[in-house]
């Protein structure tokens, strides 16, 4: 019980370092962007990196719910 609780715990932790970074990115991506006067295309397309990169979040959420749910029992 306790390495599937230490297991989750680090699943939550890199969830939250994907997010974080992801934002990160993404608010760095469009202020470079703004500055160097990148196109719309390639701001289109690091937009959808971010989207991504916070579905992927979304997704291993999700996967850490759902173990938990069955945990519960």
């Amino acid at each position: 019980m306790q390495d599937k609780d230490a297991y989750l715990a680090r699943k939550g932790r890199i969830t939250a370092l994907v997010t974080a970074g992801t934002a990160v990115f993404w608010v760095l991506a469009n202020l470079i962007g703004a500055d160097y006067g990148w196109s719309n295309r390639t701001r289109a397309l690091l937009d959808l990196v971010a989207l991504a990169g916070f579905v992927f979040a979304i997704a291993m959420t999700y996967q850490i719910w759902r173990a938990r749910q069955n945990d519960q029992r």
